[in-house]
């Protein structure tokens, strides 16, 4: 059985934050770019249980991991 993808909508919906394409969009430009010394997960603009997610999910490699991957390198993005 194939895991299950997760969209970067899903991934904010998860996260409790607006999830269409303005609000991800707006989200990624207000809060980047990261440091590359910064882990996505200590961020400042997470609340706790947002960062647990984000960290636990990694750590798990689990099926959200490609997803928070691909958030984290939109965050880090300079451009």
């Amino acid at each position: 059985m194939e895991a299950p993808m997760h969209s970067i909508n899903n991934l904010f919906a998860q996260l409790g934050l607006p999830s269409d394409e303005t609000a991800i969009e707006h989200f990624i430009q207000t809060h980047r770019p990261l440091t590359t010394s910064v882990v996505l997960s200590d961020a400042p603009f997470w609340t706790p249980a947002q960062a647990a997610f984000l960290r636990e999910e990694i750590l798990k490699d689990a099926d959200w991991a490609e997803v928070i991957d691909q958030l984290n390198a939109k965050l880090h993005a300079k451009d």
